[in-house]
């Protein structure tokens, strides 16, 4: 079972957008995955389609990791029952409770609440651990429970400059709590076609990170929003545009499971 986290140090770079995008790749290839929606604001939650149901959410299953029982408590997401595949999807539903942990000051205990929590199960192939879009608590559990770590990043100056900044983070955590976790790559998302900012950044990036730098990079896509709203696979959306989304999702994951931060996390292992 691969854990990996899908960070950003800010907001509005499409974190969420890229989670649902591997989901999508993931349940259309026919790998058995589970969406973990570690952010407060749930959106992870609500674009997988999954309705309250009475099971626990993620936020009390990290109260008492131990007793959690996570196979009891996930929910299926309706990509499923609309015929997207006939593979495995289910969320560990978000939660405001999350955000109780989302502070800088966690113990090693309360680090290793997530590792507890997914300890109770090995029936997945693929965990994404939707992080909140900071390097606070929520996210520092997420990469104690990972193998490796996906920055989401646009090619603009801030974006770019953070995720310098989470790379010395990534670096610095795995030094002192997490040996074995491994960067798997750097998402260049919302890149604007024909944009010379755009083009200019995506080139300061390929010098900055190497092959860190994950292919193909994501466009910005108009009707993202309303795939999201209607809670739909990006795989089973009319339109050239969301064909062409999905097979650039298709390739990503491919690079994110066979590129060479991916075997470099297996001879860590």
């Amino acid at each position: 079972m691969q854990v990996v986290s899908i960070s950003s140090l800010k907001g509005g770079v499409g974190k969420t957008s890229v989670t649902t995008g591997l989901a999508s790749a993931a349940l259309a290839a026919g790998i058995s995955t589970l969406v973990v929606d570690l952010d407060p604001h749930a959106d992870a939650t609500t674009a997988l389609g999954v309705q309250p149901n009475g099971k626990l959410d993620i936020g009390r299953m990290l109260k008492s990791p131990r007793k959690a029982r996570l196979p009891e408590n996930v929910s299926g997401s309706s990509w499923v029952s609309n015929g997207s595949s006939n593979g495995t999807l289910d969320v560990a539903v978000g939660s405001a409770l999350t955000g109780i942990y989302d502070r800088p000051d966690l113990s090693r205990r309360d680090l290793r609440r997530l590792s507890a929590v997914l300890a109770g199960t090995s029936s997945y192939d693929l965990v994404l651990v939707d992080c909140p879009p900071s390097l606070n608590g929520l996210t520092r559990m997420a990469w104690s429970a990972s193998d490796r770590v996906v920055l989401v990043a646009e090619p603009g100056l801030f974006s770019v400059a953070g995720t310098e900044r989470t790379m010395r983070a990534i670096q610095l955590f795995k030094q002192e709590f997490a040996p074995n976790l491994a960067p798997a790559g750097i998402v260049a998302n919302r890149v604007r076609t024909g944009s010379t900012e755009h083009a200019f950044r995506l080139a300061e990036m390929e010098s900055m990170f190497g092959e860190l730098l994950l292919s193909p990079h994501i466009p910005e896509q108009a009707n993202w929003q309303q795939i999201q709203g209607a809670a739909h696979s990006v795989h089973h959306w009319p339109g050239d545009s969301a064909k062409n989304s999905a097979k650039l999702f298709d390739a990503l994951l491919q690079n994110l499971i066979t590129g060479p931060s991916a075997s470099q996390a297996r001879r860590q292992g």
